[in-house]
């Protein structure tokens, strides 16, 4: 990935960073993102000299055809696991258990506490489910990321990216080891996943809301339709 696209995606697109020194050299450590495009998750492995394990859904990983391989192979090529959504409890019993086993092997574990791209570049809610309960699980440091602009270089609906610079800010790591063995105290792992989410806004300068972004998105689908099913009855 680091040799076919991030150099590559480097050359092109030149990303700045801010404190790549926060990132250590070895050792587990979960690097907790805002999540403004889908490029997001090859900007910032690209940036660093180490690998970054993310998850992605399952179905990109069980397509059939030779569509379906292709991307298989560049998913898995790219570091990303396959998580299963269904279940009793969908991706979020899945997530834990895969970043919990991507620790344990002392590498970097990426993830997304939205849980979801912003349907509109502000910050929202992160989920208390995944990032706390697999940081007390492990005791592993979470260094908060702001990706910069990446959701302009392509917009939902576009093909062809636009070339400009992306920047990533990367904070200082957070310990929460004071926590250690309250993975299953929901106050505890919503206190830790706000703390995340503030320290991502002081680096992102975003515009923080107190929602789910699954919740906005369904919001904003169910106002498109609305205006659809109001403009026909206009004709």
């Amino acid at each position: 990935m680091k040799v076919t696209i991030g150099g590559p995606l480097k050359v092109a697109f030149r990303p700045w960073v801010e404190g790549l020194e926060n990132v250590p050299a070895e050792g587990p450590a979960i690097l907790a993102s805002n999540h403004l495009s889908f490029s997001d998750s090859f900007f910032l492995p690209a940036v660093l000299d180490r690998k970054v394990t993310f998850i992605a859904k399952a179905e990109y990983f069980t397509t059939p055809g030779v569509k379906g391989r292709l991307t298989a192979a560049f998913f898995k090529g790219v570091g990303q696991l396959p998580v299963d959504r269904s279940g009793a409890r969908g991706a979020g019993e899945a997530a834990v258990k895969s970043g919990i086993d991507v620790l344990e092997r002392g590498e970097l574990f990426g993830i997304y506490p939205e849980g979801t791209r912003s349907p509109d570049g502000r910050l929202y809610r992160g989920k208390p489910g995944g990032l706390a309960r697999v940081a007390l699980a492990t005791g592993a440091p979470v260094i908060p990321v702001a990706m910069i602009d990446t959701e302009k270089i392509q917009p939902p609906g576009k093909v062809m990216p636009k070339l400009m610079r992306p920047g990533i800010r990367i904070g200082k790591p957070l310990d929460f080891s004071r926590y250690q063995g309250m993975e299953h105290d929901r106050f505890v792992l919503r206190a830790v996943t706000d703390e995340v989410m503030y320290e991502i806004m002081k680096l992102s300068g975003q515009e923080y809301v107190d929602m789910y972004a699954t919740a906005a998105k369904r919001q904003i689908a169910d106002a498109a339709k609305a205006e659809k099913e109001q403009s026909k009855k206009t004709k």
